[in-house]
């Protein structure tokens, strides 16, 4: 049972519900297929499955125990296993989106990783965004290759199946999963034309270095880059 105050709650919620229904904006998923869960404190929130996103709730949301156990009628994404074990293993990420976007998915569909074609790469976190191996939908064993192919990334692709993204919050998973998308269709723009160049290791050792402070900062991230100079 979650343990999170009522207003915290409904934010939570609601911020699931508003994500979904932007995934089709965004064009990172079609129809229901697809999921988002948030760390909450005592476990987590995930998406229902089978409900269309258009007419969902905040509600129908579903709060999950680590264990795996949930109250209520409505069941949670059959694949609440992976993001449960994702969210436990990674102190780091508190939101994680899944979807069947059609250039990831392509590009999973060949079993291949997303290499450093382009430095925003790096924005899933390595020189390249490693594709998972391919395990059934809803098993644990899909729950350990992602482990496996997200080890020092946010984000990776499931082999014949789709992509998932992690972030500090849902906004940054949002944002991940929408630059693989983006990411999967260079790389499928470049393929016929032969085997795309890829920046160096090196090169992109920097851009992560870089990625750190890139973008707004909070004061105190400013105050210390002031002192470095």
């Amino acid at each position: 049972m979650t343990t999170t105050t009522n207003s915290t709650d409904l934010a939570i919620r609601t911020s699931i519900v508003e994500a979904l229904q932007s995934m089709a904006r965004l064009g990172i998923n079609k129809g229901t297929s697809g999921n988002i869960s948030v760390r909450g404190e005592a476990g987590f929130y995930v998406s229902p499955t089978g409900i269309a996103y258009a007419g969902m709730t905040p509600d129908q949301v579903v709060f999950m125990n680590w264990d795996g156990t949930y109250e209520g009628d409505i069941l949670p994404s059959s694949e609440w296993r992976f993001h449960r074990d994702i969210l436990q293993a990674r102190a780091d990420l508190n939101a994680v989106v899944h979807t069947h976007s059609t250039s990831a998915t392509a590009v999973s569909i060949l079993e291949r990783d997303i290499p450093a074609i382009h430095y925003v790469v790096a924005s899933a976190g390595g020189n390249s965004i490693r594709c998972a191996k391919y395990e059934t939908f809803g098993t644990a064993e899909l729950g350990d290759a992602i482990l496996v192919a997200m080890k020092d990334r946010r984000g990776c692709l499931l082999a014949h199946h789709g992509s998932v993204a992690g972030g500090v919050n849902l906004g940054k998973a949002m944002a991940l999963a929408v630059t693989i998308e983006e990411m999967a269709a260079l790389y499928l723009a470049c393929l016929p034309l032969g085997t795309p160049p890829t920046l160096s290791d090196e090169e992109m050792v920097r851009v992560l270095e870089k990625f750190k402070t890139y973008g707004q900062q909070t004061p105190g991230v400013q105050q210390k880059l002031k002192q470095a100079v």
